[in-house]
């Protein structure tokens, strides 16, 4: 069977394949499900392009069948078409109609450029947020509230949240695909940004920016709340942690072995992701279900599971200084951490 036979009977296939593949997907990680305002504007803009697009296909096809059926050639019919080259009224028409294509699309998108790089960060209702890109973790403070978080940020919905955007090694970038666009984080470069939540959900966000051996890995997530319940986060992120009996054994693990990176007060963003409300995040390394099972794994090898990350192994197994009694001791005491 020739290589053309066996294409044309893989094509119906793929058709099919390619229709089922369009239906998967998260809606909390799509451009083409907005949460925010400025990811309907956004969207907007991509549904009138591409409707001009579409429109300038189908006249140009149009007039491609249309040439091809009225000047075809019949026979017995040896005249030449009428010539219209130098025409000045086609000509006139195929230069105006792209120019007026061009402004339908250029008027508005400049119009939300300038709209959307406006800075908030003087605003004073906006909430203010640092975001600084790490090797392949996200840490978010809140300057004006005095705390600080890791892998999950948290917003009150239809707030104006205000983001400082840098880098602390190589280039990242920034991107909620619900709620907006993406921004380059570039190390000594400050970058800003505004997105604004909709509806009280979790979103998805990525590193978009290839940055190293766990790029793909390197997600965090985007919790809205309501405004009481986000000032009910906060109080409790300044909130002193209270550690039972049956932790303090973890806790003391804890000190010896990774108080030097990571931070449990809401204070100081810390070397490593800090951890203070860790027991309440959605996900452990922004990649897993964050389950006891899972955590006594990433501490065992982190190696295994996001490789090029910078924390070391503790398990023994993995040339590390902790057994599995230790680990599972720090285990329990990280799910105090609410």
């Amino acid at each position: 069977m020739s290589q053309l036979k066996k294409f044309w009977r893989l094509l119906p296939l793929l058709a099919v394949m390619t229709f089922m593949l369009t239906g998967c997907g998260d809606p909390t990680l799509s451009a083409l499900v907005p949460k925010g305002p400025v990811a309907t504007e956004q969207l907007y803009l991509m549904k009138l392009s591409l409707f001009i697009m579409i429109f300038v296909v189908i006249v140009v096809f149009a007039i491609y069948v249309y040439v091809l059926v009225r000047f075809r050639k019949r026979k017995g019919d040896e005249s030449i078409p009428k010539q219209v080259e130098g025409s000045h009224v086609l000509e006139i028409i195929w230069t105006v109609i792209p120019i007026l294509l061009l402004l339908v699309l250029a008027v508005p998108t400049v119009s939300y450029t300038f709209k959307h790089s406006e800075n908030y960060n003087k605003n004073k209702d906006a909430i203010h947020v640092k975001v600084t890109a790490h090797q392949f973790w996200w840490q978010f403070e809140y300057p004006d509230l005095g705390i600080a978080t890791a892998q999950q940020l948290v917003i009150p919905k239809d707030k104006i949240i205000a983001f400082d955007v840098v880098s602390a090694d190589v280039s990242h970038a920034f991107w909620v695909p619900s709620l907006g666009g993406k921004v380059d984080t570039n190390p000594g470069i400050r970058n800003t940004l505004y997105l604004q939540a909709d509806e009280i959900a979790t979103f998805q966000g990525r590193c978009t920016e290839l940055c190293g051996a766990s790029h793909a890995l390197m997600n965090f997530t985007v919790a809205a709340k309501s405004e009481a319940d986000f000032n009910a986060w906060v109080a409790k992120m300044k909130a002193p942690s209270t550690v039972p009996a049956s932790a303090q054994k973890g806790e003391e693990l804890f000190k010896e072995n990774c108080m030097s990176c990571h931070a449990v007060n809401a204070s100081g963003p810390g070397v490593a992701p800090n951890l203070k409300g860790f027991a309440d995040r959605d996900t452990l390394a922004g990649i897993l279900e964050k389950t006891p099972e899972n955590l006594a794994s990433w501490i065992h090898n982190p190696q295994e599971l996001k490789p090029g990350n910078k924390m070391p192994a503790f398990g023994k197994e993995a040339n590390g200084k902790l057994d599995d009694g230790q680990i599972k001791d720090i285990v329990t005491y990280l799910q105090t951490l609410k």
